[in-house]
């Protein structure tokens, strides 16, 4: 067994293979930037090492920092993780030639697999079905005829990398030589390669996907598949095993054309072969994945084996598995927790996290998070992954619903909401969902923010007077002070306070008078009543309202205060109606990032006339390209920034217009 390695990555994966790790008694080697200095998983290694500034170029993607770390410490094997250099095959190699076993297969195989054509040549070679397409290396123009002779819509898709990364579909002619040079563009910043494929478009597709392992001695073993067909912008959210509506055919096939696949490579590893299955039950071959994926859990769950184990004891030089002692049982789900704005088209959310509560010991989370630390726009938006088992689909589905409802997270924006939407929808119910779920119900699942009801202003107006109140009170020099004492008390009369809240683009003010029994009685938009604060213990609270009696949890971040209540998470704003706020509002005519990131282009200058809905600048941020377009029909008097610039954060602006 091995008995040092280096952990090429950051995040939850970092945690999670640290983990398992010491476990089996290996020492752990943590690598990390600038950004993550006081990350958990630098926290939990044995050792760590600082390799570079925050940008992944300049820290987690120096492959020659990371083989230094390695040598420094002793470390006789560097464990990829994923993303980052995991599909790197220089890398690879590198190790190789540095003395140092690298936890995945050969270089030539990850070469290989890493290159879209190649795979799907050897593929091809080697009676494994794939979808139709074209994976030649010509011009622009040839790929733009290849592509009206497969006929539309096709798939752009990048060689190299994966993720989504370099992917467009095209649904016209007209639309190919744009989403062409978006592809490349994009699969050069990626994966610094920006050749590409083209793959007819399956109508309704299923996206399966079944994880394999590949010793030193020749065996390839299957561990079942995996249901990924809920995507956002082919970025997968929810994954589940087993899939749902296969029968033992397509089953078999999808096990069979995936071992074959991995002899076909000499395979090596913990790996994953992607397939696409249509409507009439046909499976193809789309890719393979020569690491650890994301979604790896739900395996682990329906197996009880533990990969990162099995990966680890394969790097050691031990047999895998016989197949027929590999067994699966019960349904488990993941959910991709993410920092990101569901409201605002899925913009990345970056701050410092002020709360992070996870639901109880019966749910998994891996996550390398918590309060108190920032989330950057250096990274991935993924901040955890929430795994939930039980005997079967339905006892599964009830428990990842409950598991979402305990999870509350405050300082940065969640994807949490959607996807409890995404869980309560009839056609995620009824497991009939493709690769378009998202796109095609978007409507139903993006409701906006929660509408405030009347038990959350109560409860808020309850904890700020009843219980805040009084936590200052008990803090003060002299609490039997008139003058230290922070309360609404006037001589001969009820305590009295108003409170104004702001949800959304909606105020409502709220009066709490302080009875004589010490209830409170609460005067909202939604009635008047009479509330008695049952218990508390910190953000904890238990209130009587009437003959109901109802727990919450209050999080107060500055004058932000959260309310989760019933599943729900309510955010209001408290402000003192004695005073005006000030306006956050730039000056007219200016443009301002939605977040922070990088400039990728800007496509205007000084002088120039612009039409309403023009692009004006490409960012990106936590992996995702966003255009910056003119709000009105104008002149660009000014920008700020140029390509390859750093925006510090979000609000700074960028560029500045003249109505015309």
């Amino acid at each position: 067994m091995l008995k040092k390695i280096l952990i090429a990555n950051r995040g939850e994966i970092a945690v999670r293979i640290i983990r398992t790790a010491r476990e089996l008694g290996i020492a752990t080697v943590a690598v990390y930037s600038d950004a993550d200095a006081a990350a958990p998983h630098v926290q939990l290694a044995d050792e760590a090492i600082h390799i570079g500034a925050a940008p992944a170029t300049a820290s987690y993607l120096d492959g020659a920092k990371i083989i230094e770390a390695a040598r420094t410490t002793g470390a006789e094997a560097i464990h990829p993780g994923y993303g980052f250099l995991s599909e790197n095959a220089d890398f690879a190699a590198a190790c190789a030639a540095a003395g140092v076993t690298f936890i995945g297969p050969s270089a030539d195989v990850i070469r290989t697999m890493g290159s879209k054509r190649e795979a799907k040549a050897l593929m091809e070679r080697n009676g494994v079905p794939v979808v139709p397409g074209f994976f030649g290396d010509v011009s622009d123009d040839e790929l733009a005829q290849r592509a009206q002779e497969i006929g539309f819509p096709v798939l752009i898709k990048a060689s190299a990398g994966g993720g989504g990364r370099g992917m467009r579909l095209v649904k016209s002619a007209g639309a190919f030589a744009d989403a062409l040079n978006s592809a490349r563009r994009e699969a050069k910043s990626a994966f610094a390669d920006d050749s590409v494929l083209l793959e007819k478009y399956i109508e309704r597709p299923r996206h399966i996907e079944v994880q394999i392992f590949g010793d030193q001695h020749g065996n390839v073993i299957h561990l079942f598949e995996r249901d990924c067909s809920v995507q956002r912008r082919y970025q997968k959210l929810i994954e589940e095993a087993p899939a749902e509506h296969l029968n033992e055919e397509q089953r078999e096939a999808l096990y069979r054309a995936a071992v074959l696949a991995g002899s076909a490579a000499g395979y090596v590893g913990a790996g994953t072969v992607e397939f696409v299955v249509d409507e009439a039950g046909s499976v193809y071959f789309i890719e393979m994945n020569t690491r650890l994926q994301v979604e790896h859990p739900v395996t682990e769950m329906i197996t009880g084996l533990d990969l990162v184990a099995l990966q680890l004891r394969i790097a050691a030089g031990e047999h895998a598995p016989a197949q027929d002692e590999i067994t699966a049982h019960g349904h488990a789900f993941e959910l991709r927790l993410c920092a990101e704005d569901a409201d605002r088209d899925f913009a990345p959310s970056t701050g410092v996290i002020t709360h992070f509560a996870l639901p109880g010991d019966d749910v998994r989370v891996d996550h390398g998070v918590g309060a108190g630390l920032a989330i950057s726009p250096y990274y991935d938006s993924m901040i955890a992954k929430i795994i939930v088992h039980a005997a079967d689909r339905t006892a599964a589905l009830a428990k990842a619903r409950a598991a979402l409802e305990a999870t509350r997270v405050v300082g940065v924006t969640t994807n949490r909401r959607f996807l409890h939407a995404i869980l309560g929808h009839p056609g995620f119910v009824t497991g009939r969902v493709d690769t378009h779920f998202i796109d095609n119900e978007g409507a139903s699942l993006l409701r906006g923010p929660t509408a405030l009801d009347g038990d959350a202003v109560n409860i808020a107006a309850a904890y700020l007077v009843g219980i805040r109140q009084s936590l200052v009170n008990d803090a003060a020099a002299d609490p039997t002070s008139p003058w230290e004492i922070h309360d609404a008390f006037r001589l001969n009369l009820a305590h009295r306070e108003v409170l104004l809240f702001t949800a959304g683009d909606a105020s409502h003010a709220v009066t709490v008078e302080h009875a004589h029994d010490g209830s409170l009685v609460v005067e909202s938009d939604w009635g008047r009543h009479v509330i008695a604060i049952v218990a508390h213990d910190g953000s904890e609270i238990a209130v009587r309202i009437g003959a109901r009696r109802i727990r919450a949890q209050v999080v107060t971040n500055g004058a932000d205060v959260h309310v989760f209540v019933q599943g729900q998470h309510y955010a209001l704003n408290v402000t003192d109606p004695l005073h005006g706020g000030e306006s956050g509002d730039t000056a007219a005519g200016g443009l301002t990032a939605p977040m922070p990131g990088t400039v990728l282009e800007v496509f205007v200058e000084p002088g120039q006339q612009v039409a309403a809905g023009a692009p004006l600048l490409l960012i990106e941020a936590m992996k995702i390209e966003h255009t910056i377009a003119a709000p009105f029909d104008g002149t660009v008097t000014e920008v700020r920034f140029k390509a390859g610039d750093q925006i510090p954060g979000e609000g700074v602006e960028l560029a500045v217009m003249e109505p015309d």
